[in-house]
């Protein structure tokens, strides 16, 4: 199959469009390179430089290659910029999904694939781990954006027939995840810790989160591309809450550190806890997380090892 993957050059949709090319499929990269990088590009699949929102640009990449499935990871994912700055989050997340859902219809996509986020739609649970049944209350403007397109979804398939599978990820680390900016809380103690600079942790370091490795994540990209999972919701996640005491403390074990963290002022819009409960996932996609936190922590910090000696 042809698969347009927005935000190929970035940290988890790289690694989906790495596997996408080794199953054989043609796949076709668009990212406007704000926070992916192109050495992310697998070199077997075509890269465009273009934004979401260049409505223009966009068409002809879908008038030139006719891709057949949208698998779009393409996002503003700052949780605190989102506060700051709504506009500019709601015009990327909301106006740029809403380019590729017109797109799609015009195009005859046969699947589109969402990402969106478990860790910010559902607001503070009470119940945890949350299902896809708990009721949508997002605490932050990027949980508002990212959840409004979910409900464009709905009303792109009742109305033109277009495909489309939600898959609401938990925090996702790994490999090639960036240290900078807020996001990647294993990759900004990694990269700090290897450079001995005390890491800060927003908080009393209590905020949990269900962390999930990069290649589980990318497994269940992998069962959706077909027929499977059309018109549904699905949670990625272990059901687990892992605090950020405890992140820090496996990536300090990983790396063999004995620097101490500083603990700074919590930051708005953030959740205090969270984790997903997958049991949909399992049942209907046959899909799990396999990796445990202790495993992805060793893959993850040998790659930032790795990085820090080839600098």
């Amino acid at each position: 199959m042809k698969i347009l993957v927005t935000g190929g050059a970035g940290f988890i949709a790289s690694h989906l469009v790495d596997r996408l090319v080794a199953d054989g499929h043609h796949v076709v990269v668009v990212d406007n390179l704000s926070a992916g990088r192109k050495e992310n590009v697998n070199p077997k699949a075509l890269f465009y430089e273009v934004d979401i929102c260049d409505t223009v640009s966009l068409e002809e990449v879908f008038k030139k290659e006719k891709p057949e499935v949208v698998d779009h990871h393409a996002a503003h994912v700052n949780v605190r910029k989102s506060v700051e700055m709504p506009a500019y989050d709601a015009n990327i997340n909301i106006l740029g999904s809403l380019n590729l859902c017109e797109l799609s219809k015009q195009y005859q996509i046969k699947k589109f694939i969402y990402v969106s986020t478990g860790g910010a739609v559902y607001g503070e649970p009470k119940v945890l781990p949350v299902k896809e049944t708990y009721p949508v209350e997002p605490l932050s403007q990027y949980g508002v954006s990212k959840h409004t397109v979910e409900h464009y979804l709905s009303i792109f398939y009742k109305l033109y027939g277009l495909n489309f599978t939600i898959l609401r990820y938990p925090n996702v680390y790994g490999p090639r995840q960036s240290p900078h900016g807020e996001a990647g809380v294993v990759a900004i103690f990694s990269e700090l810790l290897l450079q001995n600079i005390r890491p800060t942790i927003f908080g009393d370091g209590s905020k949990t989160r269900d962390y999930v490795y990069v290649d589980d994540i990318i497994n269940a990209n992998m069962i959706v591309l077909n027929n499977v999972g059309n018109g549904e919701i699905y949670n990625l996640g272990w059901g687990k809450e892992i605090s950020d005491l405890e992140v820090f403390n496996t990536v300090r074990r990983a790396l063999a550190s004995d620097i101490e963290p500083i603990f700074g002022e919590k930051r708005p819009g953030e959740i205090d806890h969270i984790s997903l409960d997958s049991l949909k996932a399992m049942e209907k996609l046959k899909w799990k997380p396999k990796v445990t936190f202790e495993e992805g922590i060793k893959l993850a910090t040998q790659y930032y090892q790795k990085l820090k000696r080839t600098k």
